[in-house]
């Protein structure tokens, strides 16, 4: 896949601002939707600091030449509750999230230190392209019901959509439109941004439904909330538009004097074994990238720097915002459409989300894009992620048993939602089929050899 702009390309000032801004919204909503699921008074925008820090450090951590963000990662949700329900305050709560991000961030560093002595061929013979292919065609398809699910659904009121689905699935199928004919028929600009486009011009469309259905007391066609607004503007004052977010440090420092050795225990149960899946899924994600960008990323920086990137910035990202940073899926799907793999946008990108977070209208106007906007965006963004895994087993004989056999249970379990839980830990489906990818491949190709 020919990058229109390559990793140390950088665009003129003005096309960069826009690719960086790009970029941002194809995370921002995922990376806001943590601390609020979450709960516990954590900060939309202190997070979205954080995933801006995060960004940085992976950045200086891979030399500048990986090119994806970092955001609010979703397979320490699990952990950051048990942290919340183990204390014996809110504020220690707060510390206990930074320091199961701290515990967390230190596997990574210890598998990068292992990976720094023994390379990485054995990762590449414990994971070839039959096994790391449907894993990564496997995240983008794991993340389908996601997608539809926002496509039907418009702004919710107690957990359900107040505007008809079937009104959500006309904005959702609008705004991929754009976002299709944009990338297919767009010249120069347009092409470029095809998300920018899909999303203001659904944003828009919603908006002009959502007047009408205010003007005339139809629920069917208010797709938009705009209380976000009002509550921002409602008194006019500084803080309307520029506040500084709820850094998690910030209350975690009252709450260091309720942690006590049981209390950290809980903290390292719920932390430290998803830090070993979420290895997994780092994996799956840079070789993704790299196949898009044709670099090994596993070689050059080299995984124990991205994993250093990946834990450090983890660390990092947690201390401001509360949310252990992972790479996104949304980040890699929009380099691999856009053809942008320039890491000047991944920066342009950190530096917006740090000063964004302090600019109120703008956080408030990213909460009020509604479900069905991003569902569309998303059904090209993750449909993506899953066809560059296929891609990645073009050339693998499938009409060999044995690479039939990985590849199907790798998919098979994956989709039909395999996961494993023991007491707070959850492994999950990514993980557990590309535990049983590995497992089989291993087994098979020991046979195989054997009969040779």
């Amino acid at each position: 896949m020919k990058m229109i702009y390559g990793v140390k390309d950088k665009p003129k000032l003005p096309a960069l601002l826009v690719f960086s801004l790009q970029q941002l919204l194809s995370i921002m909503t995922a990376t806001l939707v943590v601390p609020v699921i979450v709960g516990n008074g954590m900060s939309p925008a202190a997070a979205l600091f954080g995933a801006g820090v995060g960004t940085f450090v992976y950045l200086l951590f891979t030399k500048f030449k990986s090119p994806v963000f970092l955001g609010s990662s979703f397979a320490f949700l699990p952990s950051m509750s048990a942290a919340f329900a183990g204390a014996v305050t809110v504020a220690a709560g707060y510390a206990g999230i930074i320091i199961g991000a701290i515990m967390a961030g230190l596997v990574y560093v210890v598998i990068a230190a292992a990976v720094k002595f023994a390379g990485v061929n054995w990762i590449n013979k414990l994971m070839p392209p039959v096994v790391i292919g449907p894993t990564v065609a496997l995240i983008g398809l794991s993340l389908t019901g996601n997608a539809v699910g926002d496509l039907q659904s418009g702004f919710k009121a107690n957990d359900v959509s107040v505007c008809s689905p079937y009104i959500a699935i006309v904005v959702g199928l609008f705004t991929l439109t754009v976002v299709m004919l944009c990338s297919v028929y767009g010249k120069k600009m347009p092409k470029l941004i095809p998300f920018i486009i899909g999303i203001l011009s659904g944003y828009a469309f919603a908006s002009v439904l959502t007047v009408i259905g205010n003007a005339t007391d139809c629920d069917a066609i208010k797709v938009i909330n705009f209380d976000g607004f009002k509550a921002v503007f409602d008194p006019i004052t500084l803080e309307s538009f520029f506040a500084v977010p709820d850094f998690t440090f910030m209350t975690a420092k009252d709450g260091l004097s309720g942690i006590d050795g049981a209390y950290l225990s809980t903290v390292a149960a719920a932390y430290v074994p998803v830090a070993f899946v979420v290895f997994a899924e780092h994996i799956a994600d840079h070789k993704n990238l790299s196949s898009i960008i044709e670099t090994d990323l596993l070689e050059e920086p080299g995984l124990h720097r991205t994993l250093l990137g990946d834990g450090v910035g983890s660390m990092a990202g947690a201390f401001f915002g509360g949310c252990p940073n992972t790479t996104y899926g949304e980040s890699v799907g929009c380099v691999a459409i856009t053809k942008n793999a320039s890491v000047y946008s991944i920066i342009g990108a950190a530096a917006m989300a740090l000063l964004i977070s302090f600019f109120t209208p703008f956080v408030a106007f990213v909460n009020s894009i509604p479900p069905c906007v991003m569902g569309g965006v998303c059904m090209a963004l993750y449909g993506f992620i899953a066809v560059s895994g296929l891609k990645m087993i073009k050339n693998v004989n499938l009409d060999e048993n044995k690479n039939l056999f990985v590849v199907s249970i790798i998919l098979v379990s994956g989709i039909g939602g395999l996961e494993l839980t023991f007491g707070e830990i959850k492994i999950t489906k990514i993980a557990v089929s590309l535990i049983l990818g590995i497992l089989a491949n291993l087994m098979l190709s020991r046979g195989k050899k054997e009969e040779e």
